[in-house]
């Protein structure tokens, strides 16, 4: 035998005293029959338990407060036994008997529980179980978490089945602790499961949770706050009622500072009625509370002053019929034969000598106060008695005709028969699962004095695999003229707000719009503001972000028509001019304007506008190459052409016969290609380098519009990009200078006003769209780009080419050999004169 049973064998002789001789044959702590069934019940409570004894004393409940709701849940197993030794079909021919105890201390009732497992006035010392055979079978009760925790363990080191119906604490599950534990009431992890989805459905998350100093309030707390962090629910305050009213007070002070408008109630009746009574004092109002399962139907406390003003009560109750079927007329009968009945004085009991099965103010008490006490725990006692019959009756083998088994039968065996027992009760299905816990089912009432029920029911929840909960709300009569109460820290945040908590409870926050491009996830995290993809976009205060458009400058756009009908236009006026100068190509206007390179020219003008048609489109890699690049490589050679022109010609009149062997140089070394073609493999060459480096590619531009995606490309490398842009300006410049050198040169060779035309246009246009590059950062820069690179041609053809074109077409006496010589000769005139 281990120590711990050592000891609690001596503590039960030492503590044990029988009384056998009790106030009549029809106690209602006794009943002699076949197998006797042990009963705890509070009947009589102390005020206070925590008040240490300074000298020893037997503990006597009849002296303490009386309990009516713990006499009425002695009846409640009195009527249940009585209806079992009626029935003919469960144990027929066998008579229960009960021994019970008024379990009044959780601390100092240890007598009554050694009672229950002595044999012959004595707890013996047994080497097994089998072997042992205590005046009881079973025991139903106590009452409460913490008293059944506290003398369990003596039941359970003898596999003494025990069978509570009112004690929910989830360490009771434990098998290896309690093995030969059960219980006709669900757990506290389901009640709180469906607490937490109350205040869920009508969005409380500043709630106070108020306990008692007992496991039952204990256990429930932690399932509590294991539970609401998921569901966004913070626990403003939670407190343990106390027995004085200062205290209690205080408790108050604290919910009424922090505005708590729901208060869930997680006690057992005695702490619960001091603390709303001392609320109603306070004039404590418009508050919601929850009731557990303890005092949700605590027709008492309904029916007290004042109650009416403390608000809304939403109770949680067990699975239940309300009044049993038969029960008034089982106290009717029995209370009423009783006040009849004398009792001799030789078979009374001195006070002194109670066992805890006293109890002078129960013939105080009657019927009707035991039919009107709260019905929370009838069903469940009902169904404690009949589900250790039913294992009686396997245990013994029994049938309708009667019972087979022969031999004793141990508390164990019935312990065995319990964990497979399964039966109805009035529709509800009586059977425990591995744990000795049975199918958990509540409902859901509201309590209501206008209503006839009084506690209208509202709603039902079944935690099953697939779990039911069903709620009718229209049916609460709320305190707040119909309006669900608020309970919240901080209200909910409006759309687009993201959540910055204040203080360390995350229901308390201030809201802050989130910025552009940002949106709040109100699902996966309220509290940050997360960023949009790339191809998304959202303005601010946004809770969910949108597809931004793509934007490019497309073929169908009257623009890009425009575009391209003018780049064909000038693809096509350049081969007109190459025809009419080819079919005047032996004539001085065609000699004079370059001859050959004419041709080279107006080739390099149709090359460079065929760079338009790249700039529309969703450009790509190859488009991107083929606008600004192609254009600069062959503007330049257009570019230089002009500024060779330029140069011979005033080579020939100013400089041919002040230099003659630089001039025969030139024109020998075919001078005026070499340079042009140095020039553009020059600009090929920085080209080259640019792409090489960093060439342009295609780029989306979001950052310009939130709510578009530009198509464009990039400049790619600036250094690179700027060194060919300057090439171009310095042969620009060059043109320039040498077309003004020859300003006093006779007018069918002074090309200075064509070409200066030509490069007011070309800076004109680059001026305008860098201006514009600067300014708009849209689809349409590309278009202006694409206007520049057609204004820069076309200066060129009209400024250069047409001109020509006309003299040609419109003044051939101009375009005559002797026309140019008599330029030449009043030009020799007029220089030899001065």
């Amino acid at each position: 035998m281990q120590g711990s049973d050592f000891f609690f064998v001596l503590l039960g002789l030492y503590f044990h005293r029988i009384n056998s001789t009790l106030c009549c044959e029809d106690s209602d702590f006794k009943l002699q029959g076949d197998y006797i069934l042990g009963g705890l019940f509070q009947i009589h409570f102390a005020l206070n338990e925590d008040t240490p004894s300074i000298h020893p004393e037997d503990l006597q409940c009849s002296r303490l407060n009386f309990l009516p709701s713990g006499y009425q849940q002695l009846q409640v197993m009195r009527f249940a036994v009585e209806e079992i030794n009626n029935s003919t079909s469960l144990l027929p021919n066998v008579s229960l008997g009960y021994e019970i105890f008024d379990y009044c201390s959780r601390t100092q009732n240890f007598p009554a529980v050694f009672d229950l497992l002595s044999t012959n006035g004595s707890v013996p010392v047994r080497n097994t179980i089998r072997e042992y055979h205590p005046k009881i079978i079973s025991v139903t009760g106590p009452l409460g978490s913490t008293k059944t925790i506290t003398i369990a363990p003596l039941l359970m080191s003898s596999f003494v089945p025990m069978v509570t119906y009112g004690a929910t604490s989830t360490q009771l599950s434990d098998k290896i602790k309690f093995p030969s534990f059960f219980r006709t009431v669900p757990s506290d992890k389901h009640q709180v499961g469906l607490i937490v989805r109350l205040l869920r459905m009508f969005k409380w998350n500043w709630v106070a949770f108020i306990g008692g100093d007992s496991d039952y309030s204990r256990d429930a707390l932690q399932f509590f706050s294991e539970a609401i962090p998921s569901a966004n629910i913070c626990l403003a305050y939670q407190g343990t009622v106390t027995r004085t009213a200062p205290e209690i007070d205080e408790m108050i002070d604290v919910i009424d500072d922090l505005q708590i408008g729901v208060i869930v109630l997680f006690a057992e009746q005695s702490d619960v009625t001091l603390f709303i009574q001392q609320a109603v004092k306070r004039n404590v109002r418009n508050k919601v509370w929850i009731a557990s399962e303890a005092w949700s139907l605590n027709q008492q406390l309904l029916s007290s002053a004042g109650i009416d003003s403390i608000g809304t009560v939403i109770g949680i109750t067990i699975q239940g019929l309300g009044t049993l079927p038969g029960f008034k007329e089982f106290v009717s009968r029995t209370m009423t034969r009783r006040k009849t009945q004398t009792c001799p004085s030789e078979q009374r009991v001195s006070p002194m000598e109670t066992c805890n099965q006293l109890c002078p103010q129960c013939s105080g008490v009657t019927p009707q106060d035991i039919i009107n006490e709260d019905p929370t725990y009838s069903f469940s006692i009902y169904s404690a008695v009949y589900a250790i019959a039913h294992s009686l009756h396997q245990a013994l083998q029994c049938s309708v005709n009667g019972c087979s088994g022969s031999g004793p039968v141990y508390p164990y065996m019935v312990f065995e028969k319990l964990k497979k027992v399964s039966f109805t009760l009035y529709g509800h299905t009586i059977e425990f699962d591995e744990y000795g816990d049975p199918s958990p089912y509540y409902e859901i009432v509201v309590w209501d004095k206008t209503s006839p029920e009084l506690f209208k029911k509202i709603g039902s929840y079944s935690p099953q695999t697939q779990p039911e909960f069903i709620l009718n709300k229209n049916l609460i009569h709320w305190h707040t003229n119909g309006v669900v109460p608020v309970s919240v820290c901080s209200p909910e945040c409006p759309v687009g707000y993201k959540k910055s908590q204040v203080g360390h409870h995350e229901c308390c926050f201030e809201c802050e719009a989130c910025p552009n491009g940002t949106y709040v996830n109100y699902t996966a995290d309220p509290s940050t503001c997360n960023k949009c993809e790339v191809d998304e976009w959202a303005e601010e205060g946004s809770s969910y972000c949108q597809k931004r458009i793509l934007v490019y400058l497309d073929y169908t756009e009257l623009l890009s028509i425009g575009l391209m009908l003018s780049a064909s236009f000038l693809i096509s006026i350049s081969a007109a001019v190459a025809i009419v100068f080819a079919c005047s190509f032996n004539t001085p206007v065609v000699k004079s304007a370059g001859g050959k390179m004419c041709f080279f020219m107006l080739g390099c003008l149709t090359v460079s506008c065929c760079s338009v048609f790249f700039y529309l489109g969703i450009p790509g890699r190859e488009k991107c190459l083929l606008r600004n690049p192609v254009f600069v490589v062959f503007y330049t050679a257009c570019l230089s052409c002009l500024a060779v022109r330029s140069f011979q010609i005033v080579c020939i009149f100013k400089m041919a016969a002040k230099l003659p062997k630089a001039y025969d140089f030139w024109v020998k070394h075919n001078g005026q290609w070499l340079t042009i073609m140095s020039c553009v493999g020059i600009q090929v060459i920085l080209c080259a380098i640019w792409i090489g480096v960093e060439g342009p590619q295609p780029l989306n531009n979001t950052a310009t519009y939130e709510d578009q995606i530009i198509f464009h490309c990039s400049m790619g490398n600036e250094v690179a990009f700027n060194i060919v842009i300057m090439f171009v300006g310095f042969l620009s410049i060059a043109c320039f200078i040498f077309s003004y050198m020859g300003t006093d040169l006779p007018k069918n060779y002074n090309e200075a006003k064509s070409i200066t035309f030509s490069l007011l246009i070309f800076f004109l246009s680059w001026i305008s769209f860098l201006t514009a590059y600067m300014v708009h950062k849209g689809k349409y820069i590309q278009a202006i780009n694409a206007i520049s690179v057609l204004a820069s041609l076309y200066g060129i053809v009209f400024g250069y080419f047409i001109p020509k074109c006309y003299i040609i077409l419109y003044k051939p006496e101009k375009n005559t050999t002797a026309h140019f010589q008599t330029c030449i000769q009043n030009y020799t005139q007029r220089i030899s004169s001065m």
